[in-house]
Parts: C-alpha cells; sequence; structure tokens
C-alpha cells in the first residue's frame, strides 16, 4: 500500500467522525444533555452495533483496517490533552469552607461504589473476565470503574443550569474533586497490578509513580510559580506560540514518562496539569488554544475508537444482558445512593443531597477513558466493555433530567461560572 492511500482514507475518516460527533453533540444539546452524551452516541453508532450492523460495507469504507491505527494516535494525542486540561481545571480551592463536608461526601462516592463494584467482579470473574487476567485486577478494576465522576462533564452541567458558584454546585465540585484524585490513584494501582508479572513489579511500578509525581510537586511546581510571578510582572515567557509549543511538549514528555514507568500516558498528562499555576494569564491563553483544537478536533477519533469496540449486539443471550443491568443498578446505587446518604448524614437538606448524589453518578467521557485502559491491557473482554460503555451512557444521560427536577433553575450567567471557552470545551 503506498503512502498516498492510509493518506485519502484518513482525510475522509476525520472530517466525517468529527462532523458527526459535533451535530451529535449539538442535537442532544438541544434535547438538554451533554454534548458529550450525543457524541458517545455517534461514536457507537458509527462502530458495529449501528452501522456495521445495517451497512458494514459502509463502515469498512468509512474507518478501513488501514486507518485505524492513524486515528487511533491522533485521538490518543486529543486525550492527552484533555487530561492535562482536567488536571489544569482541578481546582482544590473550592474545598474552602467546605473540606469536611466534602471530603466525608467523596470519600462515601467513592468507598460505597468500591465495596458494591468488587463484590460485582468477584460474581462476574468466573464467566467474564478473560481467561488470562488474575482475579485481583479484574475486580479492582472493576470496583474502580463504578467509582468514577465525570468532573469536566458535571462542571458543565452546573454551568448550564446556573448552579455553578452555589452551594450546592460548589460543593459537588468538591466532593468531585476529592473523588477524582482518590480514583486516579486506585486506577494507577490497578494498571501497575495489571501490567507487573510480579508483585514486586506492581510495587516497583506504584513506587516510581509515586516517586514521578514527588518530582512534578516539589521540583517543577515551584520553577513554575516563580515563571508565573515573573510572567504577571511582565518579565517572563510571553510569545504565546513559544508558550504554546513548550506546553504542549511538556504534555507529551509527561505521558512518555508514565508510560516508560508502566502506567498509561494519560497519567504523566493529568499530573502535569494539576502542578501548572492557576491564573496565570500565558497559560490560561495556551491552554485555550490546546483546548480549542485538541477537544473538538482530536477527541471524537477517541469516541469512534470507543465506538467500534462497543457492541450492544454482542450480547447475545439474556444472562450478560443481566449482567449489564446490574452493572446500571449497582453504579447508581453506589454513587448516587453513597453520595445522598453521605450528604444527608453531614446536614444537607433532603434535596442538595439528592442533586449532590446524581451529580456524582455522572461519569461521561471521564468513565470511557478508564474502560479503555482496561480494555487496551486485556484486563477486561469485548462484552464487559459493552456493559460499561452502555452503564456510563445511561448513568450521564440520566443526570441532567433529574438535577433538572431537583433543582428547576434558569441559566443565568454569574461572576463565578466560568468562562464559555473553559466549560465549554471540556466536554
Amino acid at each position: 500500500m503506498s503512502a498516498a492511500e492510509p493518506l485519502s482514507a484518513v482525510l475522509v475518516a476525520v472530517p466525517v467522525v468529527i462532523l458527526a460527533c459535533r451535530a451529535g453533540g449539538a442535537l442532544f444539546q438541544r434535547l438538554g444533555q451533554p454534548a458529550v452524551v450525543g457524541e458517545m452516541c455517534v461514536g457507537i453508532m458509527l462502530g458495529p452495533t449501528l452501522l456495521g450492523r445495517l451497512w458494514p460495507a459502509a463502515e469498512h469504507w468509512l474507518l478501513p483496517p488501514s486507518v485505524l491505527p492513524f486515528t487511533d494516535v491522533l485521538g490518543q494525542l486529543g486525550l492527552l490533552v484533555f487530561m492535562f486540561l482536567i488536571g489544569l481545571e482541578l481546582d482544590l480551592g473550592v474545598l474552602r469552607g467546605h473540606r469536611g463536608t466534602a471530603m466525608a461526601i467523596g470519600q462515601a462516592s467513592i468507598a460505597l461504589p468500591l465495596l458494591l463494584g468488587a463484590g460485582l467482579g468477584l460474581a462476574m470473574y468466573g464467566s467474564q473476565a478473560p481467561e488470562h487476567v488474575a482475579r485481583l485486577p479484574f475486580v479492582l478494576f472493576i470496583a474502580v470503574s463504578m467509582s468514577i465522576t465525570a468532573f469536566p462533564v458535571l462542571a458543565r452541567i452546573l454551568a448550564d443550569r446556573g448552579l455553578y458558584g452555589t452551594r450546592v454546585g460548589t460543593l459537588a465540585m468538591a466532593c468531585a474533586a476529592i473523588g477524582d484524585v482518590t480514583a486516579w490513584c486506585l486506577l494507577a494501582l490497578v494498571v501497575s497490578l495489571a501490567a507487573g508479572t510480579s508483585t514486586m513489579d506492581a510495587v516497583n511500578t506504584v513506587a516510581l509513580t509515586a516517586g514521578f509525581a514527588a518530582v512534578l510537586v516539589f521540583g517543577l511546581r515551584p520553577l513554575l510559580a516563580r515563571w508565573a510571578r515573573d510572567e504577571r510582572r511582565g518579565a517572563g515567557l510571553r510569545h504565546e506560540t513559544v508558550v504554546i509549543a513548550v506546553l504542549f511538549s511538556a504534555v507529551c514528555l509527561a505521558g512518555l514518562a508514565t508510560d516508560r514507568i508502566g502506567v498509561h500516558t494519560i497519567f504523566g498528562a493529568f499530573l502535569l496539569g494539576t502542578v501548572m499555576p492557576r491564573g496565570t494569564p500565558a497559560v490560561e491563553r495556551a491552554a485555550g488554544q490546546l483546548r480549542s483544537v485538541a477537544v473538538p478536533l482530536l477527541l471524537p477519533l477517541f469516541f469512534v475508537q470507543t465506538g467500534l469496540r462497543t457492541d450492544l449486539g454482542g450480547l447475545h443471550d439474556a444472562t450478560e444482558w443481566l449482567w449489564a443491568a446490574a452493572i446500571l443498578l449497582l453504579a447508581v446505587a453506589g454513587k448516587w445512593g453513597g453520595a445522598t446518604l453521605a450528604a444527608r448524614t453531614v446536614g444537607q437538606d433532603t434535596r442538595s443531597a439528592a442533586a449532590i448524589g446524581v451529580l456524582m453518578n455522572c461519569r461521561g467521557l471521564t468513565e470511557l477513558i478508564v474502560l479503555n485502559i482496561g480494555y487496551d491491557m486485556h484486563v477486561i473482554g469485548a462484552e464487559v466493555f459493552t456493559m460499561l460503555v452502555l452503564m456510563a451512557l445511561l448513568t450521564t444521560a440520566l443526570t441532567g433530567p433529574v438535577l433538572t427536577r431537583l433543582h428547576p433553575t434558569t441559566p443565568a450567567p454569574t461572576p463565578t461560572q466560568p468562562s464559555e471557552p473553559r466549560d465549554g470545551a471540556l466536554t
């Protein structure tokens, strides 16, 4: 095959996927849903669930095997930038005045899903786990996948409904921040266990990851803070194109570092985002430029990659659909129920506690990232992957309508609401 042939195929696939995902996102936004729900649906429809079943020739023409390595790499680059932006947006300053309450709710919204997920994983292991996977990584992965909250989607929903900056909104963001940090740490442990050939390998991977995080926090962060102070005084690096190039290069290198350590590339990008100085004009402008390219143009390719792995028709018998129903039921009971009960315990009124619970139950794109990691590492098979994707889609779609019934507010911009480029770009 000549070099021009895959290039031509990529030049067809990329715009079709981008435009289809944008159209799906816009349609679902008009229906009152986050754009990510529409983008997830489009990705699934372009795969074997719909297009591959109704018109296999069209799916093969649009996404032939020769194209997939290229679209996969482009989607992974978009994913790296997205995870960097999640780290950058993860402002633990929202904990001020809510630290104890947020800690209790955030940890409860992780603990109960972990327990329910671990029990479900033990029950599923004999019939649903790939043959070569040990019991511990499979069970832990199912537990972690039930515990995720989509921090950026949550922010978008709150902003759309005029709840960003309110007491409920701020508390929900603080709880999600705590929960996400805990969940990503647990996922790093699962990845190291799945990748390691022995217990000592897993311990070494965890230790190296902790060491890398320490270098970023205690080594790089002070240097970045000093540069940020210089930049605010007008003495720092101010040429926008240089800052963008340096920032994108740093994201790639951080991802490479964690990949070489033995955990996924996204952990490096996420950790880098958490140590970046916030409120620095040069960083904000550069991040905005990266966001404006990576999120609308590259992330749709990740949705299609997920869609090609999702085949609802592949759940052949009633037993598999019962497992899918059990996953959905326990996922909702764990996140929504756990967060609601914890919120009531620490003194929130019933309506506010239920709103926080349903927000914690939102999973979105963050869940898809986790599921693709498990699939790539062969911790879960195609059937369990499809069940968990279906759970992610339904729990995300459930969030908006239930929240509207609990808090029927009219969206209105407020001084504390994030600007449109910030909250609108993180789907």
